[in-house]
């Protein structure tokens, strides 16, 4: 059992020069040494980050007093701490660090705070979207792996706002609409209805919103629709398709964009508005979406980690788990 007490060091008296390692040190006598790694990275980057920009007591408090702000506006349909992490590009970064994705493996994108376990089955043709004022849209996707041999039986979630860009966890009364979960077919296609995504802004009422709006930022996403997939053996996917047409497409708030995820919807050609039953001319969404198998990921990950262990140029880790993950080596 690790003791509560710690053993003498050599700094006793503290200062702006020594109090960075000594916190290190006090901190490194848990059972945990990943936490202890990442411990002192933050300890790093944080008591750097005060002694470079000359941090005062009244900005401290400052920043107390929004994270205290931010948790408060958390609930069991909204994030504000994921919502956060999101503007400052965070969650991005998180996702490309733990999901690198060798090409042509489809790119991921933000997982956003709207998610839910709570969605109903759809089966093929299933319409996501109940909204009448939305611009209805066939989508018509495949999932494939590299060498685009299909890949059957994957879970897909789905999710997009209302015709208003309102998801329907943002209405006070209980709805479930524009979101589902489906399975791929014995051909990785799957395919249902849904409607044209809008661009909207992300919450602004809260902590989040208040900072974007004293950075001068505006809080728009450009229109978009959700996926994550998920099936054993291969590298899950959460990524995000984006009407390359919208005017918030190069300043997405959330940095969720990428060329490779943008699309335009075609119309319906007469033999494919027969097969589906939709209007001849009305919006399709059409996507081919790559999965990289669990193995080829981790390969990738384990060489981008030691990667960037290597160019952090300390020796005092060292990569552990089936992850790669680096962690502090007490050896």
């Amino acid at each position: 059992m690790a003791s509560s007490t710690t053993s003498a060091t050599a700094f006793k008296d503290l200062t702006i020069d020594n109090i960075t390692p000594n916190t290190i040190h006090i901190s490194s006598r848990g059972f945990s040494p990943r936490l202890t790694f990442i411990m002192s990275r933050i300890v790093t980057h944080l008591h750097d980050l005060a002694r470079e920009t000359r941090l005062n007591t009244e900005e401290w408090m400052a920043g107390i007093g929004f994270l205290t702000e931010v948790g408060k506006m958390c609930t069991d349909s909204r994030q504000e701490f994921i919502l956060l992490s999101d503007v400052l590009g965070l969650s991005l970064l998180v996702d490309a660090i733990a999901h690198p994705r060798p090409p042509p493996a489809t790119e991921g994108s933000v997982l956003g705070p709207f998610h839910t376990h709570n969605r109903p089955p759809l089966a093929p043709g299933d319409a996501l979207s109940h909204d009448s004022d939305g611009t209805p849209c066939l989508v018509l996707c495949s999932i494939q792996d590299p060498d685009r041999n299909p890949i059957s039986d994957v879970e897909i979630d789905i999710w997009e706002t209302d015709s208003t860009g309102h998801y329907d966890v943002q209405y006070e009364e209980a709805r479930t609409d524009g979101r589902g979960v489906m399975r791929s077919d014995s051909e990785g296609q799957f395919w249902f209805k849904g409607i044209v995504p809008v661009s909207y802004p992300i919450p602004n009422d809260g902590p989040v919103g208040k900072l974007l709006g004293m950075l001068g930022r505006h809080p728009w996403r450009p229109a978009h629709m959700h996926f994550w997939m998920r099936k054993e053996g291969w590298d899950g996917l959460v990524t995000a398709l984006y009407i390359s047409s919208d005017p918030y497409i190069i300043s997405d708030a959330v940095f969720g964009v990428k060329s490779s995820l943008c699309i335009s919807p075609t119309p319906a050609s007469t033999s494919l508005a027969q097969k589906y039953s939709i209007e001849e001319g009305s919006p399709v969404i059409e996507y081919d979406f790559v999965l990289v198998r669990d193995e080829e990921a981790r390969e990738l990950k384990l060489q981008k980690n030691r990667e960037a262990m290597e160019r952090l140029g300390s020796r005092k880790w060292r990569l552990e788990g089936a992850e790669g993950l680096p962690i502090m080596d007490v050896d």
